[in-house]
C-alpha cells in the first residue's frame, strides 16, 4: 500500500492537498493539524498516508507526524467513525490534547468538535482508553498534573491569590478534568 509520499505541494484547498510525485498529482485529505504546518505550494514536502479502498473509490490520507496517523487509524477503529469525523476531530484536537482528554475522560472537549455528539464523544472515550498514550506520551499521571497546573493558573488568573488557589486545589478529585476542575474549585470557592 501508499504509507509515504515525498513531492511538490501543487495545491492546497482545505481540507485537501495535491501533492506532485514525480509528475503524479495524488489528491490526498488532510486534518487541518496538518494542513496549518505544510509549506507553501510549489515546496517539497513529505506526508505519510493512509489509503482506503472503499466501493465508491479511492481514498488518501496524508498527515505530517507518525503519531496523526496512528491516532487516526485509531479513530477509525472505533465504530460509527468514519473518515471524514476522524479527520474532524484531528482538525478539532491536536493529538496530545485528543490524548488527555480520553485519558481524563473529559467528555466537554469532544463535544465541542463539529459533528461529534455526545454518544459519539461517549464511546469514543470508551474505545479510545489506553490507546493513545502509547502513542503520544500523554499519560493519565501527565494528563493530571497538566490538568491541575491549567486549573491553578485558570485561578489565578481569575483573581485569586496564590493561597486561595491552593487550598481549592487540596479538596479537588486527584484525577479531576481541567473544566470540571475549574468549575468545581469556583463552587468551593464560593462558599469560603
Amino acid at each position: 500500500m501508499i504509507g509515504r509520499l515525498t513531492g511538490i505541494l501543487a495545491e492546497k484547498n482545505p481540507p485537501q492537498i495535491v501533492l506532485d510525485v514525480n509528475g503524479v498529482g495524488y489528491e490526498l485529505d488532510v486534518p487541518m493539524s496538518t494542513f496549518y504546518n505544510l509549506p507553501a505550494a510549489g515546496e517539497k514536502t513529505k506526508l505519510l498516508t493512509h489509503f482506503a479502498v472503499r466501493e465508491d473509490g479511492h481514498y488518501l490520507y496524508g498527515f505530517l507526524t507518525e503519531a496523526e496517523r496512528f491516532a487516526f487509524r485509531q479513530l477509525l477503529k472505533v465504530s460509527g467513525i468514519g473518515a471524514r469525523t476522524a479527520l474532524s476531530v484531528l482538525s478539532g484536537l491536536s493529538v496530545n490534547d485528543l490524548s488527555a482528554a480520553v485519558a481524563q475522560q473529559e467528555l466537554g472537549r469532544l463535544i465541542k468538535i463539529p459533528g461529534i455528539g455526545k454518544k459519539t464523544a461517549e464511546r469514543l472515550l470508551l474505545e479510545l482508553k489506553g490507546k493513545l498514550a502509547d502513542a503520544t506520551g500523554v499519560s493519565l499521571h501527565a494528563a493530571v498534573d497538566d490538568a491541575k497546573q491549567d486549573i491553578s493558573n485558570a485561578l489565578l488568573a481569575l483573581g485569586y491569590n496564590e493561597k486561595e488557589a491552593a487550598a481549592a486545589m487540596k479538596q479537588l478529585p486527584a484525577d479531576i478534568g481541567t473544566s470540571d476542575g475549574i468549575r468545581a474549585a469556583l463552587k468551593l470557592l464560593s462558599k469560603v
